[in-house]
């Protein structure tokens, strides 16, 4: 078995891909693996230090006005295309599979152009402009929101698979995410997450509700800023007269490479409305407060919230209407009321999919044979 993956510039789209590559090995030792990627995505550090063997093309997004940045790009793409072609010719695999992103188009087109099939997943409830196009051309179409089915011309393509999710993310237990942290068991945990690159909005706000939250004792809070916004941060939590050190039961730190532990050891949960970390908070039950980034492409985050929103499995908050008392004010309201929170975690479990990644992969196996 010969599976050639690809999807990058954003750990949402790396992420499934990896996962479904270490299930494949785990179940399958003989499979062999390629990952397609770009040298500029997160996917050129990330894949590699997983053992994967890694090769790129030079391609990048297009901008979407007439201009000489458009001229070069699509030189690039011309280029892109041209190693995707070879890649493929090389490795000859007998299925292809992309999880989103630009790098995805070079390379599924050129494995359709040899007659070798191919499956993309998209995480969005909005689909990306790459997915919609490569939909057109592909035998399987896999979703993680039954609402994105709208968009897709070819209907019968379709499967609702949701979001493979990693296996460390399943199955670790509570009790070992609160001793990663040294965190309390009687007490209620709160996770805050902006993802890899952080959110400076909620940020801010969370800055401004310390002052409040710290005068919970039965609360404590992991917040993860972002690298680029690390060290801004606590300069605002520390114009709010807090000082950390006093506080043990609040842990802030720029990232988080053993996002398991974050996920087990946490009640509810504030950030934003990726796909990767829906897929991961509802297959870990845990409900969520959803900030949509405003200027993800063509507004996907608030698609994605709203999905969940509709389901009672989260809260969702505008990010032009975020301030700091109104984000505290929603902290508190799950905090006091653990039976809402019990509520919404039911429903966060009703929207996961937890079997998505075996899933996905008998799909897999089933185009292989």
């Amino acid at each position: 078995m010969r599976i050639l993956l690809t999807g990058g510039g954003t750990g949402g789209h790396i992420y499934p891909a990896l996962a479904i590559a270490e299930r494949l090995k785990e179940l399958h030792p003989e499979c062999e693996i390629l990952y397609v990627g770009t040298q500029k995505g997160l996917e050129n550090r990330i894949v590699p230090q997983r053992g994967i063997p890694f090769q790129t093309i030079a391609v990048e997004g297009l901008p979407r006005k007439i201009s000489p940045a458009l001229l070069k790009a699509v030189g690039r793409a011309a280029g892109g295309c041209m190693d995707a072609r070879k890649i493929v010719k090389q490795f000859q695999p007998d299925l292809v599979v992309g999880t989103g992103g630009y790098v995805c188009g070079p390379v599924v087109l050129a494995a359709r152009m040899r007659g070798i099939p191919a499956m993309i997943h998209e995480q969005n409830a909005f689909p990306g402009v790459t997915n919609k196009i490569l939909a057109r051309f592909v035998n399987k179409i896999m979703v993680n929101f039954q609402a994105s089915e709208q968009y897709f011309v070819h209907k019968e393509r379709i499967c609702v698979t949701g979001l493979p999710v990693r296996q460390e993310v399943l199955h670790t237990e509570r009790k070992a995410g609160l001793a990663y942290f040294g965190f309390s068991a009687d007490k209620t945990t709160l996770l805050v997450s902006g993802g890899s690159r952080g959110a400076r909005s909620i940020n801010r706000a969370m800055a401004k509700a310390y002052p409040e939250l710290v005068k919970q004792s039965g609360l404590q809070i992991l917040h993860l800023t972002g690298a680029v916004d690390y060290e801004d941060t606590l300069h605002a939590i520390a114009a709010e007269k807090i000082d950390l050190q006093a506080h043990p039961q609040i842990i802030v730190k720029p990232y988080l490479d053993e996002m398991q532990y974050g996920l087990a050891a946490a009640d509810f949960c504030v950030g934003r409305a990726g796909a990767t970390f829906l897929a991961e908070i509802t297959a870990c039950g845990l409900p969520g407060i959803l900030i949509p980034y405003p200027y993800a492409a063509e507004n996907h985050q608030e698609y994605n919230a709203k999905a969940l929103a509709d389901q009672n499995a989260a809260v969702m908050m505008l990010d032009k209407e975020l301030t700091g008392e109104l984000l505290c004010q929603n902290i508190m309201d799950l905090y006091q009321q653990p039976e809402k929170r019990n509520r919404m975690a039911a429903c966060a479990r009703d929207a996961g999919k937890r079997d998505s990644l075996d899933f996905i992969v008998r799909l897999v196996e089933e185009y292989c044979q």
